[in-house]
């Protein structure tokens, strides 16, 4: 075991983003639930998606602990209490604290982890900091397209995907229920947001 690392706030960094990302993940699944509830299945997904996501970086953060396994690691640090019923807030709560990991907190992290010499946790501070970005992002498109109701509705002829079964239809809105499996509306995404597809070939 290392003393440097022993003894370094990296380490008690690495505990606090590994309590972050794991009190993330739980958000994510409870909001996920909350859509659900809402008839939001496509709200659900991205939840779902974003959440097992944050497990992968609290995993990547407590491996990093590996050194001083066996230990208890006392930190002190300040956690959200992002609880609503309401689906768009709940985006919204996400998408604060994703670009806050982005351009606060991760980037302090990985300035310590640099001054104090540990470059491989700090490349991981700085490369999940870039993915948190990302989840901001996403959580603030999808929170833009319920807000302003268009979330199942365009207002030019556009491609949809049924998350459940995969059919594409074509039209302004969504149907009430997806023609081919039966599913509600609330399972339709735009194709061009929908995973693992690209309406671009090359």
């Amino acid at each position: 075991m290392s003393n440097s690392f022993e003894n370094s706030l990296t380490k008690e960094n690495l505990m606090r983003a590994f309590a972050g990302e794991s009190q993330a993940r739980n958000r994510y699944t409870m909001a996920a639930s909350q859509a659900k509830k809402e008839g939001l299945g496509v709200i659900e997904a991205v939840f779902t998606f974003t959440a097992n996501q944050e497990r992968e970086h609290a995993e990547i953060f407590y491996k990093h602990l590996s050194q001083v396994a066996e230990t208890s690691i006392a930190i002190d640090g300040s956690y959200p209490v992002d609880i609503s019923q309401d689906v768009a807030k709940l985006l919204r709560f996400a998408q604060h604290n994703e670009f806050e990991e982005h351009e606060d907190v991760y980037k302090a992290f990985e300035e310590k982890a640099r001054e104090e010499g540990f470059q491989e946790i700090a490349a991981s501070f700085h490369m999940i900091g870039a993915v948190e970005k990302t989840h901001g992002e996403r959580f603030g498109l999808f929170a833009d397209l319920l807000e302003q109701n268009k979330l199942f509705v365009s207002d030019v002829k556009t491609s949809w995907m049924c998350l459940k079964c995969g059919h594409i239809y074509n039209g302004t809105a969504v149907p009430e229920k997806c023609p081919v499996c039966g599913h509600d509306r609330g399972y339709f995404v735009r194709l061009e947001l929908a995973p693992y597809t690209t309406l671009e070939k090359k």
